[in-house]
């Protein structure tokens, strides 16, 4: 057995049952090894970009790690800017990069990289193998890595003598290990503190921001008074009817700030102190007030629902109703804007659907009109690197063995960074309905320039501007083979949002905003 085979027998042992690839020369024997040994979903995409965004939306929802197979260190960096965006939503994925030859790597040939230098920025682990032998237990072991809790990136580096030669031998799956306990005392310590002041939030972030959680944390805030929110960092939330209304913290520093401003007691539940996205002029960096004091209830790499259960029994906090957010919305009809898009994708989303959201500031008031939508999953774009909506809505409906509809909210500038995985949609068959809100600009670039100070000149202005010459989604979509039309009423997006969630297949809805 060479090693390649060894490495995806150890995979597939250690519950790794789905590779998002862009292969090369250095990976085919691994490629081979793919097609020899049977029980691995392979699924291609066009960019290692649209790789690595499929792996992190496909953790959210399936709650277990898949593997990227990437080209040489120049792949990896392709990758980067969605692995980014994965480490910070802590989802575990385990990276397959190749590399050189072991015997080849002196001579410096054109692909040579710092490919480790490079994984580190991204990853939690990173190996290189070195020999078949040992590849079986370093793929163990990155798995493991990858499952540690909350989840990680872990990166494994396959030279390409180490794939193809014999001598592989499969290793056992190898236990992650259990997340740290809760401290009581910190459970008795939010308590008493719950008891005695009355400017208190909860803020969930994690897994606290899943329906479990939610409700735990709900009925605390009903027996105590304390208000409660989901951090902005919030990767993946449990939203609809049925679950608790919890806003989310705003992007806006302004609007942070006067959220925040009257809470003196923060109960941090697998959360971290907010601070803003970037410094601006005469601006704090962290968005409390400063004589804000944080309780850790939970750290990230803990259990939420280990800690809210015991919060709830040292308040002796009785069950709390789910507050009802009214009858469903009807579709709003005429020009599009936030609000009336809000509403009518509350009104129409069916049963157990995903957001994958990347509308980015079109989207920033979508939450407060989508409480009365069915159950639904929501994922949001957490570390900034622009271009994740699409493959995660793709790598969510792979997690959902396509028995879901994944809706993607995408802004027209972030989904040409990835554009591509439209092709991907197809070829998979995936039912996913992208409505992509073309507004032809950057337009949260012309609020980032209000908020540092600047004042745009027309050079700047034409560099955030996307109309020249404007961008033909529908023709776009269709190039990838995607079906697709254009809306430019809410009216006529509501009749394709409809017409759309009934298929088995991918569709997108350019709406003109």
């Amino acid at each position: 057995m060479n090693g390649a085979k060894s490495l995806v027998r150890t995979l597939l042992a250690s519950g790794v049952d789905t590779c998002f690839a862009n292969p090369g020369t250095s990976e085919m024997h691994f490629v081979a090894a793919l097609d020899q040994v049977p029980g691995m979903n392979c699924v291609l995409g066009l960019q290692e970009n649209i790789v690595t965004g499929m792996a992190d939306g496909y953790f959210r929802i399936a709650g277990k790690p898949a593997c990227t197979l990437l080209h040489c260190g120049p792949g990896l960096a392709n990758g980067m800017a969605n692995l980014h965006n994965a480490r910070r939503a802590r989802s575990g994925i385990v990276n397959i990069v190749g590399d050189q030859a072991t015997f080849h790597r002196p001579f410096d040939a054109a692909l040579t990289a710092d490919t480790t230098g490079m994984a580190r920025t991204v990853s939690s682990w990173v190996r290189t193998s070195t020999r078949s032998a040992d590849l079986g237990r370093d793929a163990a072991e990155a798995v493991r890595a990858a499952r540690v809790v909350p989840g990680q990136v872990a990166t494994l580096i396959l030279p390409a003598d180490v794939s193809w030669e014999e001598g592989g031998v499969v290793s056992a799956p190898i236990e992650a290990p259990q997340p740290p306990g809760i401290d009581g005392g910190a459970i008795e310590g939010a308590a008493r503190m719950l008891r005695t002041q009355s400017d208190v939030l909860i803020l969930l972030d994690g897994p606290a921001a899943l329906s479990e959680a939610q409700a735990l944390a709900w009925r605390v805030a009903c027996a105590t008074g304390a208000s409660l929110m989901n951090s902005y960092m919030a990767a993946h939330v449990s939203r609809g009817r049925g679950r608790v209304p919890v806003e989310r913290v705003p992007y806006a520093m302004g609007k942070a700030l006067e959220a925040l401003e009257r809470f003196r007691h923060v109960i941090l539940v697998n959360a971290e102190p907010p601070v803003g996205f970037f410094g601006y002029p005469g601006m704090p960096s962290v968005q409390h007030h400063p004589q804000t004091q944080f309780h850790v209830l939970s750290r990230p790499d803990q259990d939420p629902v280990e800690a809210l259960q015991g919060l709830v029994r040292a308040l002796n906090a009785p069950q709390a109703a789910v507050p009802d957010p009214g009858p469903r919305p009807e579709p709003v009809r005429g020009a599009p804007t936030p609000e009336g898009l809000a509403q009518t994708l509350a009104a129409l989303m069916p049963d157990d659907a995903i957001v994958s959201d990347e509308s980015v500031s079109y989207g920033r008031g979508f939450y407060p009109l989508t409480h009365a939508a069915p159950p639904h999953d929501w994922l949001h774009l957490v570390g900034g690197a622009i271009g994740a909506g699409m493959p995660m809505a793709t790598g969510a409906a792979i997690a959902a063995g396509k028995r879901r509809r994944v809706i993607n909210l995408q802004a027209d500038g972030s989904a040409m960074y990835t554009l591509q995985s439209l092709w991907t949609q197809a070829r998979e068959r995936l039912p996913v309905t992208t409505v992509l809100l073309n507004n032809r600009k950057y337009n949260i670039l012309i609020g980032e320039y209000t908020s540092v100070g600047a004042i745009p000149g027309p050079t700047a202005m034409s560099m955030l501007d996307l109309g020249n010459p404007s961008l033909d989604w529908v023709r776009l979509a269709k190039g990838m083979g995607v079906e697709a039309a254009c809306a430019t009423t809410l009216d006529e997006c509501a009749d394709l949002m409809t017409s759309s969630f009934g298929m088995s297949a991918p569709f997108l809805i350019e709406l003109m905003v």
